[in-house]
């Protein structure tokens, strides 16, 4: 199996195109982490993104700029969460989420859906000098649950409980396990 590694500078660059294309994306996953703490921790497989589903059309050009334009078959892939990859090292984990009336967003299917809010998504941090939106440090540990913990997972919950005080979850919750 090959090892992908996402570099910060690969990272800085997929983020910067969609910013520049107008794409309120907002990082998730291992890279939302090491944004909140304003360095690189470990190791990333893929950067996660979290958009909302009516920027869909501009992530797409922007990634297809990029050359991130293939879907990369992952277990458990669904309509709002999925991955591109360049076909070589760069992998994007798609999560794709709806704002409701009631400005909740709604994230996965109809019959189980994972409701949260955009302050949930309202972190700010630092990806290769690149100021970027990323979950908060509360969301990001929420969402390190509820699936078989990895090493990397391990590791950026005992960061992110550093570094924000948090206490480590039980180990459940609603949202499945991205590709990270």
């Amino acid at each position: 199996m090959t090892e992908y590694v996402m570099p910060p500078e690969a990272a800085r660059t997929l983020i910067a195109a969609l910013q520049a294309r107008g794409v309120a994306a907002c990082v998730g996953g291992g890279w939302a982490v090491d944004a909140l703490v304003g360095k690189q921790t470990r190791k990333h497989g893929d950067l996660d993104i979290w958009v909302d589903a009516v920027d869909f059309e501009g992530l797409v050009a922007s990634f297809a700029d990029q050359g991130v334009d293939r879907l990369y078959p992952w277990p458990g892939d669904r309509p709002w969460n999925f991955v591109l990859h360049d076909g070589h090292s760069r992998r994007v984990d798609l999560h794709l989420y709806e704002t409701l009336s009631d400005g909740r967003l709604h994230y996965g299917s109809v019959n189980v859906p994972f409701m949260f809010t955009a302050e949930d998504l309202s972190g700010a941090g630092e990806i290769a000098g690149l100021s970027v939106r990323c979950e908060r440090p509360e969301f990001a540990l929420q969402n390190h649950t509820g699936y078989e913990l990895r090493a990397s997972d391990r590791h950026d919950i005992a960061v992110l409980c550093e570094r924000f005080g948090l206490q480590p979850p039980e180990n459940r919750t609603q949202k499945p396990r991205s590709a990270d």
